[in-house]
């Protein structure tokens, strides 16, 4: 665990010493929008890195809205001012890598929501789907094995369920930093898996009884330990109502 975190840190400073470069050349050069940028082989032989972390580097910079590529034509400096996108880049160097409680905060934000939409458009397929995730997480859950990634995925079911792309591709990009902070030494077993199971069972049966604020509640009792286990038993935050 800890090697894959440090791998991850060191790629997170690789991937920000190549964005700082990439808006150093575009404003070296004077690059305008629409300007086409080098190659990913130019750039990673004038950089001194892989072509794979230039590659990470640039889809960073698409998914801030920066940077565009185009199949088979390269990639473009999208359609904004150079100040601003100095400003943006500035901002992105700048954020700092989400500890666990933040994740956690913000997965159970999106839940609350995302577990509503589920019940009130489930299709069968995503019933199917909701169902298999259950079962896988249920039979790794009562042998007493880990199985966040069962977890995770049945909750990334019900954001697929929910049919609201934004929050499932929201759900999609924390999903992975959870597995990494997770502390994976957390093993039920016993009537602790049992409850867990239920809890997993319940929220499952409101979602496929289209009962919306049901699976809400159910999905709030679920969070109510993780929230415990992250905050402690004093913790002055509180799950909302909305």
């Amino acid at each position: 665990m800890k090697l894959e975190i440090l791998t991850k840190h060191e790629n997170r400073d690789i991937q920000n010493g190549i964005i700082a470069k990439i808006r150093d050349l575009i404003n070296y050069k004077n690059l305008e929008p629409g300007d086409k940028l080098p190659a990913e082989r130019v750039l990673s032989e004038k950089f001194g890195v892989s072509r794979s972390n230039v590659r990470e580097a640039i889809q960073k910079l698409e998914f801030y809205g920066i940077l565009n590529s185009k199949p088979q034509s390269g990639t473009f400096i999208a359609n904004i001012g150079q100040i601003a996108m100095n400003g943006m880049i500035d901002d992105i160097l700048s954020l700092e890598e989400q500890d666990f409680k933040s994740l956690v905060e913000t997965r159970i934000l999106l839940e609350l929501k995302t577990v509503k939409l589920a019940a009130l458009r489930r299709t069968e397929e995503d019933l199917e789907r909701l169902k298999q995730a259950f079962n896988a997480y249920k039979t790794k859950m009562i042998a007493g094995d880990d199985c966040l990634e069962e977890d995770l995925l049945f909750h990334l079911a019900i954001a697929s369920a929910s049919k609201n792309s934004t929050m499932n591709t929201l759900m999609l990009l924390i999903t992975p930093e959870i597995i990494v902070a997770y502390d994976q030494d957390r093993v039920c077993d016993g009537d602790v898996a049992l409850a867990e199971v239920k809890k997993h069972e319940d929220i499952y049966m409101a979602i496929k009884d289209q009962n919306p604020q049901l699976a809400k509640e159910k999905m709030k009792l679920h969070f109510s330990k993780l929230y415990d286990y992250i905050y402690g038993k004093d913790r002055k935050i509180k799950i909302g109502k909305g």
